[in-house]
């Protein structure tokens, strides 16, 4: 079934080109999440072929990440507050709560959205707090490109070199997710040990 599936959005990929990828992964960014490396793995085997360009595939994923995103965004912003504020306190969420929302966002916004979305299953969710608390949209599409753009660019890589072995690569997407997981844990030790002795060196002064 699941080879089935790959196999179809192979072929929807290779029929539709560049518009198949930025329309998967529309869908995969927004409210409907699904694996993106069915989608750009074999778009980076194609592109070994001399079928596609790395190039156009990640300027595709790249667009089709964004739209998903904003999707998102866009909807927790102006339906998700509405809806919240209004039925909020029967489920114990506080319009405090939003508050300091908001007020996360504003200060660590762009490491939470950039982290978000390199964590598989996180990654399309960042979106809804991000739109919720009203972060800045320049800042948001910022850093949802750069994580998605990175992320897009690893699964494109891996169909380049070793598309034709579907062995060989679930062994690496393992071990590439591990080792992007153990950087982001290490990533945001060191974003909160800055903003710690950030924070003592204001109190000193």
């Amino acid at each position: 079934m699941i080879h089935e599936l790959a196999q179809g959005l192979v072929d929807l990929i290779f029929d539709w080109g560049y518009l198949g990828i930025f329309l998967l992964m529309s869908i995969e960014s927004s409210f409907i999440p699904f694996p993106s490396e069915i989608v750009l793995i074999p778009a980076g085997y194609l592109a070994s072929q001399g079928q596609m360009s790395i190039t156009f595939i990640m300027g595709s994923a790249l667009a089709g990440s964004l739209v998903g995103a904003f999707i998102n965004y866009y909807l927790a912003l102006t339906l998700g507050r509405k809806i919240l504020k209004k039925y909020g306190k029967y489920f114990f969420i506080k319009e405090s709560a939003l508050e300091k929302m908001d007020n996360y966002f504003e200060r660590h916004g762009h490491i939470s959205t950039f982290i978000g979305r390199l964590i598989p299953g996180i990654r399309q969710l960042i979106s809804i707090p991000a739109g919720l608390a009203q972060m800045n949209l320049a800042i948001f599409a910022t850093f949802t490109a750069l994580g998605a753009g990175l992320w897009a660019l690893v699964l494109t890589l891996l169909g380049y070199y070793i598309g034709e072995n579907q062995g060989l690569i679930n062994e690496y997407l393992k071990e590439v997710t591990i080792v992007v997981l153990v950087l982001l844990v290490l990533l945001a030790s060191w974003y909160a040990y800055y903003q710690k002795n950030k924070k003592i060196k204001v109190q000193d002064e």
